[in-house]
């Protein structure tokens, strides 16, 4: 098989080598049903420990790809199937070059009005086969979400782009999985507003060093906490690791 799914820290994870990006998405597109892509970050991981519906979302995801440096350092101080760490930018566009070569089907959802807008201008440039079938910004009314599910129903697109303004991230297409006949769902929280060309995408040299939370801790100085998290998922790694040594 293309995915293996492994469990770091009771938390699913797959390994998916890039080769096998376009054979796997395509997969996805044919079946029938909401099927959903996670990106996932340590802090992601950490939360899906303490909140079963999150961890459930998780579970029933096609694909969890890893997005930290430090899921793949503890998937090997584990001794576990090494994953494959993706840059979620470089995921999204490789999906979109997907979707473009077989003339597939987009929806944006997510972002404020004017950005996603412009995102979708700036996607329809440069992916011209991705037929655009819809969009609606984030951060909306409660009473206008039977509206939107009904026209996400009604487009059908191949694949829904989900962003920032939407609470539930990546547990909005779970929660409603029920409620839509054929989409494939991924949610990050800053592709609406990159593709609008409001914030800037973190370097690939950085991603692939792992500092990509340097930059968010220079945007957000309070982010420096999240340290404290870090230190406790490897103080987990460590009681993991001493646990399955006794056991032998």
């Amino acid at each position: 098989m293309a995915i293996k799914r492994i469990e770091l820290l009771n938390v699913p994870i797959d390994i998916l080598s890039p080769g096998n990006l376009e054979e796997v998405l395509l997969g996805l597109l044919e079946r029938p049903g909401t099927k959903q892509i996670v990106f996932l970050n340590i802090w992601d991981l950490l939360k899906a420990r303490r909140n079963s519906k999150f961890r459930e979302c998780l579970v029933n995801a096609d694909l969890v790809l890893p997005v930290s440096k430090s899921i793949i350092k503890g998937a090997n101080k584990l001794q576990l199937a090494p994953p494959v760490r993706y840059n979620p930018f470089s995921t999204i566009i490789s999906c979109l070059s997907i979707l473009d070569s077989h003339y597939k089907s987009l929806y944006l959802f997510g972002g404020r009005k004017r950005a996603l807008s412009k995102a979708e201008k700036n996607v329809h440039a440069t992916f011209p086969n991705v037929r655009l079938v819809g969009r609606y910004v984030g951060n909306y009314s409660k009473d206008m979400e039977s509206d939107i599910i009904a026209a996400m129903y009604k487009a059908s697109p191949s694949f829904v782009l989900v962003s920032d303004g939407v609470s539930e991230k990546d547990c909005w297409a779970y929660n409603r999985r029920n409620k839509f006949s054929s989409s494939l769902f991924l949610y990050n929280k800053d592709i609406i507003n990159i593709f609008a060309k409001r914030t800037k995408r973190i370097s690939s040299s950085l991603f692939d060093k792992g500092m990509e939370i340097w930059i968010e801790i220079l945007h957000n100085p309070l982010k420096i906490f999240l340290f404290l998290p870090y230190i406790w998922y490897n103080l987990l790694l460590l009681w993991c690791k001493l646990s399955k040594k006794n056991e032998q």
